[in-house]
């Protein structure tokens, strides 16, 4: 048997769902005094779905913390069998788990958990985001008058945004302090929740609908300061401008914004 073919034969032995070797494959090798080939390659088997499990349990604490063990277990078994880990880096093991919670669950099932999942995964991408270039209070003391009308920006390297149906803020919230656990529930109005790394730490919080209309108006749209103080005077007469500053000052202390290029 060819070195290359070994190694497919054993790499199909450690996602197979049985721990029991191909009697062909298992022939390849020699047992030792103590442990037969059998138990052997049943241990690396059982060894290595344990570590995907132990860096999804890292990656999806809250959705653990929800199910418990034995279900956290059984899901994230099914989910190394639906996915195997296809890079050299498990940092991206959990890269479908939102999608396969969708395929595996009945609806009603899915539809909290994934969201949940896709806020958890969220942060890790904000973690591991580039620093980029953000904007600090200092820049804006030093940009003339003249150039507050046309500032144009964007969105940070790090920052994320999870459109949340349910309460998973909440529950991913009391997960972290393992308080009591919130039922599940729908929102009446969904929101956005901006998760980001600021000085190497993460951060999260949820927009009101106006803030929220107003960043995407800045960083989607791609609105000029001056066309966003056009637009909250339609709801906010006078105080625009004022609010208009607010929001960006409070945007820009939080490390969320980048300056536009031209």
């Amino acid at each position: 048997m060819r070195l290359s073919d070994w190694q497919l034969a054993f790499e199909q032995h450690l996602l197979s769902e049985s721990s029991m070797a191909n009697s062909g494959f298992a022939a390849t090798l020699l047992g030792g005094p103590t442990l037969d080939v059998d138990t052997g390659l049943a241990i690396y088997h059982n060894a290595y779905v344990a570590r995907l499990q132990e860096v999804l349990r890292h990656d999806f604490g809250a959705i653990w913390y929800w199910l418990g063990d034995d279900e956290f277990a059984l899901l994230t078994d099914a989910y190394v069998r639906r996915y195997p880990s296809a890079h050299y880096s498990l940092r991206w093991l959990g890269e479908r788990f939102p999608t396969f919670l969708v395929e595996h669950l009945v609806a009603a099932q899915s539809a909290p958990l994934a969201e949940l999942a896709r806020l958890e995964w969220a942060f890790t991408l904000a973690f591991d985001a580039p620093q980029g270039e953000p904007l600090s209070l200092n820049d804006m003391a030093q940009l003339a008058p003249e150039d507050w009308p046309g500032l144009q920006v964007t969105l940070a390297p790090s920052v994320q945004q999870v459109l949340c149906h349910f309460n998973s803020v909440a529950i991913w919230r009391a997960s972290k302090d393992e308080s009591d656990f919130p039922d599940s529930q729908a929102l009446e109005l969904a929101q956005i929740c901006l998760v980001w790394r600021h000085q190497n730490v993460c951060h999260y919080r949820s927009l009101e609908p106006a803030e929220a209309c107003a960043l995407a108006g800045m960083v989607t749209t791609g609105w000029r300061f001056s066309e966003l103080c056009a637009a909250l005077a339609v709801t906010t007469g006078e105080g625009a401008p004022l609010q208009a500053v607010t929001w960006l000052k409070q945007w820009i202390q939080d490390g969320l914004l980048e300056r536009r290029a031209p």
